[in-house]
């Protein structure tokens, strides 16, 4: 087993030289021990692996003599909803999100779908899987179906969906969905099975060959295809997935397409409007457009550190209504403080349903037309700390606002940026938003200098 498939938040490697079925086996035992659960749930993605691996995750758990609950195939929320919906103690899926479809791995969570990550015992699962000595022949043999549940959560979580919009008011629209061939097709047709909404499906069937390459609207060569058949076709908006189906992108009826910075601000208008006085988290690399609305609106602004389990962890401290990361993550204190990729559909297609405005018009309005915004942008380099003490020294003089919440970030009058350093590897990452393109252009291409 390599150490490195362990990484901040999940498990992940290519299958099977990085990861493999002794690897699994292993590591679902270790969670046990770990966790110690009177239960584990247990699904997948649709990757080709993913069969085989959760068969021998499930033997390794009921080896044990811990019952499992078998979801299937699912989504990544899923998970999160099997465990916490029904009070379950634990669980985890076969998942490698939005890697390319050689990779595979896992994501762990225990009671409430509280994340296990390296902070939390993610590590320490993995110690426990290095030391162990097994061999293939743990993989032989049968496994104990008297130990296992099968169950089928669709119809439950969709009920669970229902419960963030008033579907009564939805318009009949027309929205071209992309999927990336994972599983948010699955359940987007039973949830609006009851609708007069039509769908222009793209890459909508459950294929783990991932025939377009690596499932990830966040890729900009990924957008073209959707953002051309939402303008082929006339549809209101577009709306795409990752292949786990956690992540939410949105697309105009132009085809233009708008960053999760955006939706961020948006749904969080949409919650402040049903009640104020609310928490709204949100991590510090683009912020304006979000703090502007949390003011606005009379909200509380939260401004926290991007990752999931520090978005989650803090949400439940601060009983937060909602939360959002410019990755697409948008999470919900009344789906267990836990990220969902159809809440936010179905919450923007009752606020569009609401409004006289495409969805275009009411971007531009609101944030398009104010914020400019550079794209998160990475570069390689040769000491992260390094960067960020560099741009520190050199911006602290004049600045309104100076945060080490995550990285730096400063703030001026008219423009602001965040430099941030990956988890993972010698990378740092640049955003920059001003209050006019020109002066956004100037300054991420000046601070670009600094990353080398």
């Amino acid at each position: 087993m390599q150490e490195q498939i362990f990484k901040a938040y999940d498990i992940r490697g290519i299958y099977p030289t990085e990861i493999n079925e002794l690897d699994t086996y292993k590591i679902s035992r270790a969670f046990c021990e770990f966790v110690k659960p009177s239960e584990v749930v247990i699904g997948a993605d649709v990757r080709l692996s993913s069969p085989s691996l959760k068969k021998v995750a499930i033997k390794a758990v009921t080896d044990l003599g811990i019952k499992v609950i078998d979801v299937g195939e699912i989504s990544t929320d899923m998970l999160y909803f099997s465990v916490a919906h029904y009070g379950y103690a634990s669980g985890f899926s076969l998942t490698a999100s939005h890697n390319p479809k050689e990779y595979n791995g896992m994501k762990c969570v225990r009671e409430d779908s509280r994340p296990i990550s390296s902070d939390t015992g993610l590590f320490e699962i993995r110690d426990i899987a290095l030391k162990m000595e097994l061999d293939e022949s743990v993989l032989e043999g049968e496994i104990n179906e008297a130990l296992v549940e099968k169950k089928d959560i669709l119809d439950d979580y969709v009920t669970k969906i229902k419960t963030f919009a008033d579907f009564s008011k939805f318009k009949a629209f027309k929205i071209a969905a992309n999927p990336n061939f994972g599983m948010a097709g699955r359940a987007l047709d039973k949830l609006l099975a009851s609708t007069n909404i039509s769908v222009e499906k793209l890459n909508y069937e459950p294929d783990g060959n991932f025939p377009k390459g690596r499932p990830d609207p966040l890729i900009p060569e990924n957008r073209a295809e959707l953002s051309q058949l939402v303008i082929d076709t006339q549809s209101d908006f577009g709306v795409a997935w990752d292949a786990d189906a956690d992540r939410c992108f949105f697309f105009t009826e132009k085809g233009e397409f708008i960053e999760g910075y955006f939706i961020t601000a948006l749904l969080a208008k949409i919650f402040l409007q049903r009640k104020d006085n609310e928490g709204i988290l949100h991590d510090t690399r683009l912020t304006w457009a979000i703090e502007d609305i949390v003011k606005e609106k009379n909200g509380i602004d939260i401004p926290n550190k991007a990752g999931h389990s520090f978005i989650k962890e803090r949400m439940r401290k601060e009983n937060a209504v909602f939360g959002g990361e410019m990755s697409a993550h948008y999470y919900f204190r009344d789906y267990f403080y836990c990220d969902n990729g159809l809440i936010p559909l179905v919450m923007m297609m009752e606020f569009l349903s609401t409004q006289e405005k495409s969805f275009s018009e009411i971007m531009h309005e609101m944030f398009l037309d104010k914020y400019f915004v550079s794209g998160e942008i990475n570069t390689q380099v040769a000491d992260v700390k390094s960067v960020i003490q560099k741009a520190t020294e050199i911006y602290s003089e004049g600045a309104v606002k100076i945060d080490t919440t995550d990285g730096i970030s400063i703030d001026f009058a008219d423009w602001r940026f965040n430099f941030r350093g990956s988890n993972t590897e010698p990378v740092i990452r640049l955003n920059v938003e001003a209050k006019n393109k020109e002066l956004m252009e100037e300054k991420r291409d000046e601070l670009l200098k600094l990353a080398v």
